[in-house]
């Protein structure tokens, strides 16, 4: 939210631009361990994404949210620091797979740029298919 109070005057100045804000694939589907306030967190990204998008979209700015689902960062590494942790969460990836932080980078750098000129108030989920299944096969 910072960042919109200084990004946004300099975008009206220039006649437009992009906002990408970062949530998470827990706001479009919430999370089985207790994580609350995160998860209400990013929930909250996504309608404040909405709200930006409509306020200003006469005006040349779009604004846009990123959901990754779990990149292999170090942090995640750590956290899932056995065999035994890494498969639990493993079993509710589609693909089989943790994202890359490259993965993540394209698809912010999509909705920065003119390539998504006419998109704005959306998520893009970039989660190997947490979202799209009840259950995975293993």
């Amino acid at each position: 939210l910072l960042g919109c109070r200084y990004a946004i005057p300099a975008m009206l100045a220039s006649g437009g631009g992009s906002i990408v804000n970062v949530a998470s694939f827990v706001a479009h589907m919430g999370a089985a361990t207790p994580q609350v306030a995160y998860t209400a967190s990013k929930g909250a990204v996504l309608a404040m994404t909405r709200e930006i998008a409509v306020i200003y979209a006469r005006q040349g700015i779009r604004a846009n949210s990123l959901c990754p689902g779990p990149i292999m960062t170090p942090m995640l590494a750590k956290f899932l620091s056995d065999d035994a942790k890494r498969n639990r969460r493993l079993v509710h990836i589609p693909m089989g797979r943790f994202g890359d932080p490259i993965e993540i980078a394209n698809g912010a750098l999509f909705l920065a740029s003119d390539e998504s000129s006419w998109m704005t108030g959306q998520s893009l989920i970039i989660d190997g298919g947490i979202t799209a299944a009840y259950v995975t096969p293993e």
